[in-house]
């Protein structure tokens, strides 16, 4: 794998789609989310984002796009859920995800560490690599740009204890980053509509990631029956 722009260049001004299921969820499945991504790239997807080796694989198998590859888990001394600590990193780089995202913000990992004394080791170990952060605030970003970041999400805004109960997607938040960084910024978070996704991609982001308006119809039904109560 090189590390080169070709990767970032080929989801720039496009749509990334999010193809992710919890284990609560009906739609839990590797088999299913490999349709799922097939269904998001006939529609025009130019890029997936999925969770986890086994549904990573059988994406691979359906759709020939680059992939923003995460593994969720949840240890009991953290709140860091999206790629915690080097062993999910190494899952991820052994499967040659074009993109691994991890989880930027400052908080402190399973492992004890925080992402400014975790990713000089991750970066020393692939350099090759690129890596997407995920961060809920501009600080964070403006810290993994410093790192060594390749690209910048507005991922976790919202779902931080110091974030929450920000309007998602968060415009401000977005627009601060595209104007200050020269890392590509990805939007994500709470892109509910295309209204939504013109928006940010009005702000100069380079890509931006939908996944529960596109992939997540019990979520999506709820929004509906929401209306009704």
């Amino acid at each position: 794998m090189t590390r080169n722009a070709d990767v970032l260049e080929t989801i720039k001004g496009e749509l990334v789609v999010s193809c992710q299921a919890l284990p609560n969820e009906p739609l839990h499945s590797p088999f299913i989310m490999g349709r799922m991504a097939y269904a998001a790239m006939l529609g025009g997807a130019k890029g997936i984002r999925a969770n986890s080796i086994k549904d990573i694989q059988e994406i691979k198998r359906m759709v020939d796009l680059p992939i923003i590859g995460i593994i969720k888990n949840v240890y009991e001394n953290s709140e860091v859920v999206i790629t915690p600590t080097l062993k999910e990193i190494d899952l991820l780089a052994k499967e040659r995800v074009e993109i691994i995202a991890m989880d930027a913000t400052k908080r402190v990992r399973p492992d004890g560490m925080i992402i400014n004394e975790l990713f000089p080791l991750i970066r020393s170990k692939y350099p090759d690599q690129l890596f997407m952060a995920d961060c809920s605030t501009y600080e964070e970003a403006l810290n993994a740009q410093k790192l060594g970041f390749d690209c910048v999400g507005s991922t976790l805004s919202g779902y931080t204890e110091y974030t929450e109960g920000v309007s998602l997607p968060d415009l401000e938040l977005i627009s601060r980053l595209t104007k200050d960084f020269t890392v590509p910024i990805i939007a994500e978070g709470g892109i509910w509509s295309p209204t939504d996704l013109k928006k940010v991609f009005d702000l100069g982001v380079h890509t931006a990631v939908v996944g529960t308006a596109i992939t997540r119809p019990m979520e999506i039904t709820k929004r509906f029956v929401n209306v009704l109560k």
